[in-house]
């Protein structure tokens, strides 16, 4: 068998299995009514929490920041490639989290990279809530490759965790977690988790990809949803192409820890800057978020009408509080067919299936927006409707 042919028979297995991904192609902007394949559906699929992804005004401040500073960096930030858009919102972030000083990067999956294999040399010790997300897993993994024992604890398990840190005699230990985990919605006991980390001298290591710009006062993010400080301990990575509307990501933290990450991660040192425009609405977006208090009640006026109205489908949604609203099918086929049924009536609302999530909870992943309406939630709860009283046909 050649070695073309054993990647055929793999993606024929994956085939089989009802795994085989897609992409679609947008001909239109991000948004609540999208353009796919022809035709227009209203979107459910996005992570655009705040409907900042396609706003004119950020678009402006691209294109200003395009024409002032050019369309890319020339170089990753510590050879020719920091401009004064990076170094501003570097500033901005700061100011906006509370930490003490904060690095920019490309993307939250390169943000991911850089911090934990960076911190957890040889001798090290890693602990993982079980459904972190796979740019933490990955992170993970190359600590191992440096000499970090990795050990996972079963989701939200605080006696769990606990038990393996006391057990643990590593002089460096990390707790590394999701905020709000993305394919369940629910939020992690950063308390606890806070608290466990203070008790064993370790680093907390958050993921607060699908908080930062919903979650807590002026969008803090979810340390400030849940009361918690910026301690010195706490590493916090955010995602700006999600409620922020734009791209890229940011790690804040405080001054030791970040300037040991500039020194010595090497996803920040061996990348090629994000383009200063970037920055530029970015910038832009931050006003944007501190300002959005009606943004983010609609949104979770959005979230409630939503659950309410999903009472007595066959399907569960589940327990989340979040813009991420996860409705349980189970077998992937049914997911698949469940989801394709919405599209054809004009919904885009993606399947999600393993390996993202685990074997038998396949799911609707519905992705609730500052930018739909009350008429867009009652349409799909009528449609799901809808298709629960013809179930067994559709799945």
């Amino acid at each position: 068998m050649s070695l073309a042919d054993r990647l055929q028979a793999e993606l024929d297995d994956i085939a089989a299995a009802g795994l085989t991904r897609r992409r679609r192609v947008l001909a239109s902007p991000c948004g609540r009514i999208v353009i796919v394949d022809g035709r227009e559906l209203l979107n459910f699929a996005s992570n655009d929490y705040l409907g900042l992804a396609g706003d004119a005004d950020l678009a402006a401040a691209l294109a200003d920041g395009a024409r002032q500073w050019g369309a890319g960096s020339g170089a990753s930030h510590l050879v020719s490639g920091h401009l004064e858009p990076h170094e501003k919102l570097e500033t901005e972030l700061t100011a906006f989290t509370g930490f003490a000083r904060t690095l920019t990067f490309s993307t939250g999956y390169l943000a991911n990279l850089a911090v934990t294999p960076t911190l957890a040399g040889r001798g090290a010790a890693v602990f993982a809530d079980k459904l972190s997300h796979a740019s933490l897993i990955d992170a993970m993994q190359l600590a191992k490759a440096n000499g970090a024992a990795i050990h996972r604890y079963p989701h939200g398990d605080m006696a769990a965790l606990e038990h393996q840190l006391a057990a643990s005699t590593a002089a460096t230990k990390l707790i590394v977690s999701d905020t709000v985990f993305s394919m369940d919605g629910d939020l992690a006991p950063l308390p606890q988790l806070l608290q466990l980390a203070e008790r064993f001298d370790a680093w907390l290591v958050l993921d607060d990809a699908h908080g930062f710009g919903v979650l807590g006062e002026q969008g803090r993010g979810s340390l400030a949803h849940c009361g918690l400080p910026a301690a010195e301990r706490i590493l916090l990575m955010g995602t700006l192409g999600k409620a922020a509307g734009v791209g890229g990501a940011f790690v804040a933290g405080s001054a030791t820890a970040i300037e040991y990450l500039l020194q010595k991660g090497r996803a920040y040192i061996f990348t090629t800057a994000a383009p200063p425009a970037i920055a530029c609405a970015l910038s832009r977006s931050l006003q944007r978020i501190a300002a959005g208090d009606e943004l983010r009640q609609r949104l979770f006026a959005h979230i409630a009408r939503l659950r309410d109205g999903a009472a007595g489908l066959p399907w569960r949604l589940l327990p989340s509080a979040t813009a991420i609203q996860p409705l349980i099918v189970g077998d992937n086929a049914a997911a698949v067919a469940l989801s394709t049924a919405l599209w054809e009536r004009g919904l885009w609302v993606p399947a999600i299936r393993p390996p993202t999530v685990p074997a038998g909870t396949a799911r609707l992943r519905l992705s609730l927006s500052a930018a739909h309406t009350d008429d867009d939630i009652d349409r799909l709860l009528a449609t799901l409707r809808e298709l629960s009283g013809d179930s067994r046909n559709v799945c």
